[in-house]
Order: C-alpha cells, then structure tokens, then sequence
C-alpha cells in the first residue's frame, strides 16, 4: 500500500533532485522515493546509541566500528583508559585532548552504559600491543 504525501522542496533542491533523477533515468517522484528509502535505511543501520548524540561510530584500520566523540577523532576508550589508568578528571582529560568538558563526562557516561563494549575494546587493544611487543 502506499500513501500520498504532498512534498514542498525549494526550488534549487526541486531542480537539483530533477536533474539527478534525469540522470539515473527515474522520475522525480521515483528519485525521492529512492532517496527517503536510502536515508532510512542509513538511520537504522546505525550503530549510535540515541541517548549520547554526542558519540558516533566510526570505522578504524581494522575495519570494525569504534564509538568515538562526535566531530573528532578521539575514541571512547582512551577517555576511558585515561580515567581509569591515569585517574585524570574529566576536566584534565578535557584539557589533555582538547575536548569539551561535557563532551568527555558524556564518553564516560556512554562507557558506564556500554560497559561491556568499552572493556572489551580495551583488552583487544592490549592483546594487539603485547603481540607487537
């Protein structure tokens, strides 16, 4: 079944979506279809944990995805080990690696709720570091 929506686009994205589904030889209509059906998809393939919008995934080298803070490289984990292994603050940890205060008490909140993912991360990090060693 599928329902009617009536859509209002401004005009340069209208002209842009018309162009791109002349392009790919479907009708606007089928362009965005494909696009709304593209986007959810995407949304709900998605890792993220709704309650900490300010940590994402993020691919490393070995592929698997690793929770980091939003906007920069720096993973859950580090900010995890450096409370855990350095006792530093959150506020020193914000200082050390540039962050936010807030940003780094929400990787240490999403930790707390990830336990499991966060230690696990860790002892195959260490793993890794004693193979090499």
């Amino acid at each position: 079944m599928t329902t009617r929506y009536a859509l209002n686009l401004p005009a340069a994205l209208k002209q842009a979506a018309e162009a791109w589904a002349a392009r790919q030889g479907v009708s606007l209509n089928q362009f965005v279809l494909w696009a709304v059906a593209e986007k959810v998809g995407s949304l709900e393939a998605s890792l993220d944990d709704p309650a900490y919008p300010r940590i994402t995934y993020r691919r490393g080298a070995s592929g698997q995805p690793a929770p980091v803070i939003r906007g920069t490289g720096v993973r859950v984990q580090v900010v995890e080990i450096a409370r855990r292994a350095w006792d530093l603050s959150p506020e020193q940890i914000a200082s050390e690696y540039g962050l936010a205060e807030s940003a780094v008490r929400d990787a240490l909140a999403f930790t707390a709720a990830h336990r499991a993912e966060i230690d696990a991360a860790i002892a195959s990090e260490r793993e890794i570091e004693r193979a090499d060693g």
